[in-house]
């Protein structure tokens, strides 16, 4: 290892500490320098290999960072290959020093891939996994993974690798093309034998932003990263993606597969689940579209976001190989007031399951001005037990189905009509709670591309709640048609929990605004109560919501 001029130094006699505004202060010069994109330095034999030949290349885990020392974490390195052309600088920070860990190609074992000093010389590390003994004492288990631009994996006690974090997103979705910012430079701490958690800071760079980032590891049952950055913009963006998420999304119950195929479902999420900061709770299932499809819900200081696998059972997926169910949730816990701005959600169209097809992002309503530092920190939670992420007083949606709608014919047949029909379980313990005769109604709202043909609401025993069915004929299938739903009832004013109520009965009313083309206004229906009170001498009632509020598409 090769020192390297120490930052940050304090007052004589006290332990020097790297932290995070030294990285910022590279950032902050980088941003006032002209941006330089990263030249490849792969020799052929390593740029033009396929995916299963770089597979080949092993690292070889006795020859971990740390692999000597009595710290529970290690660090193992990603050699360079295909796409993963650039190497980044990876450092390691003491109490006294900070040194890069340089490459050493006699970390890997490279299998048939032809290879000889000449070709390794100049090469550097890809990335580097995290690893650590979540699931037994006795055996290192990759926690978290950083290759390639700004992303990270992160999984917990049990869980397999799903949906990716990233840094920072710049203009996705936009025609004008997106921006992927990439850490360039590593600094992690050295952890002591009795730590639970890691620290790893990062240099961001593209060409139109800088940023600081200090991540915080903690393994556990959930492992969380708790993300604090820094970030300059060289040049003004069009759409800032903050805390952005990325996953995938083939097929489910409610958006069946083309073909035929023996998994109901194959995704590493399902909805994006929103917490506004109104006490608002927003469910919109994940969809596969026909075309680049972007929604945006707006949101002042939101309490919360994430990509959600619900599904938790073997049987929603039946796949061996790839145990979609295992695949954790990511949930964002913003730190402090993050103002006015949009929840984003992005939905590219794929035909398999390699893609990266689905985006989630906090995009502030006010961007920030280029060479002006703004600073956004928050928690990320990985986890595949969402209930500490739901509302514990309300209903939610288990699942969405989607049919061919039909009408039973008096011969009991059923026949197709025209329709199609979106059936939703909503379930959970506030539901539970509630006998089953509870006089409890559908409050939905539809877009003016689609007729509401039936609106049915029924108990489900095999739940515990209640089974939404929307019938609808859309009226131009190459439109999109907005449709909100949530469960209420009529309580006695009181019994009524003002403050909830208050907020969900605002919150039931705004919609999901997106930006694909403008939408008129919506109709909106409920059913009618089992059993209406009388208005004369009746006690007065308020309107109660049940449930988070389904948003489709």
């Amino acid at each position: 290892m090769a020192s390297v001029a120490l930052l940050g130094l304090m007052s004589a006699g006290q332990l020097w500490a790297f932290n995070l505004d030294d990285v910022a202060a590279k950032a902050k010069d980088l941003a006032g320098q002209k941006y330089e994109a990263p030249k490849s330095n792969l020799p052929a034999v390593f740029r033009d290999m396929k995916f299963a030949d770089y597979q080949k290349i092993h690292f070889l885990q006795e020859k971990a960072e740390w692999a000597q020392d009595k710290t529970p974490f290690k660090l193992s390195f990603y050699h360079q290959g295909m796409h993963f052309d650039t190497p980044v600088k990876i450092n390691e920070v003491t109490a006294t020093k900070v040194e890069e860990i340089k490459y050493d190609p006699s970390r890997f074992e490279f299998g048939d891939v032809p290879h000889d000093p000449e070709t390794t010389k100049n090469l550097g590390y890809a990335g580097f996994r995290v690893l650590y003994p979540i699931n037994k004492a006795d055996k290192q288990d990759e926690i978290m993974t950083l290759l390639g631009a700004s992303y990270f994996r992160v999984v917990g006690k049990g869980h397999v690798y799903g949906l990716s974090a990233r840094g920072l997103a710049i203009d996705t979705a936009l025609p004008s093309g997106e921006e992927f910012p990439r850490f360039t430079e590593f600094w992690v701490e050295k952890p002591k034998p009795t730590d639970k958690h890691l620290v790893i800071y990062a240099l961001l760079d593209s060409p139109r932003s800088t940023g600081a980032y200090k991540l915080i590891l903690r393994p556990g049952s959930d492992t969380v990263v708790d993300v604090q950055s820094r970030v300059f913009l060289r040049e003004q963006v069009s759409r800032l993606g903050i805390a952005p998420l990325t996953s995938m999304f083939l097929f489910g119950p409610n958006q069946p597969s083309k073909v035929l195929n023996y998994r109901p479902a194959l995704h590493d999420s399902e909805g994006l689940s929103i917490h506004a900061g109104n006490g608002e709770w927003i469910w919109r299932p994940l969809n596969n579209p026909k075309h680049l499809a972007v929604s945006n819900f707006s949101v002042e200081n939101p309490r919360g976001f994430g990509l959600m696998q619900r599904q938790r059972a073997f049987s929603d997926f039946e796949d061996l190989d790839d145990n979609y169910q295992k695949r954790p949730s990511a949930w964002i816990e913003p730190k402090g007031d993050w103002g006015k701005g949009t929840v984003d959600l992005v939905e590219i169209p794929t035909a398999d399951e390699t893609n990266d097809n689905i985006v989630a992002f906090w995009s502030p309503e006010k961007l920030p001005e280029p060479g002006k530092p703004f600073e956004y920190a928050y928690r990320l939670h990985w986890t595949i037990n969402e209930a500490p992420f739901q509302a514990a007083d309300l209903g939610s949606v288990k699942q969405t189905l989607r049919s061919t709608g039909d009408v039973k014919q008096s011969n009991l047949i059923r026949q197709p009509d025209g329709s199609v029909a979106f059936l939703v379980d909503f379930a959970g313990p506030a539901l539970a709670a509630l006998p089953e005769d509870t006089a409890v109604r559908s409050q939905i709202s539809v877009g003016d591309n689609a007729e509401v043909v039936e609106n049915n609401l029924r108990y489900n025993p095999e739940t515990k709640g209640w089974r939404l069915t929307l019938r609808l004929k859309v009226k131009e299938a190459n439109k999109s048609t907005e449709m909100r739903a949530a469960l209420v009832r009529d309580v006695p004013v009181e019994a009524a929990k003002p403050a909830a109520e208050a907020k969900q009965e605002k919150a039931a009313a705004k919609h999901a605004k997106h930006d694909k083309t403008a939408k008129a206004p919506a109709t909106e229906a409920e059913q009618p109560a089992a059993d209406a009170a009388s208005t004369n001498g009746a006690p007065a009632t308020t309107e109660q919501v049940l449930t988070e509020n389904w948003s489709y598409p």
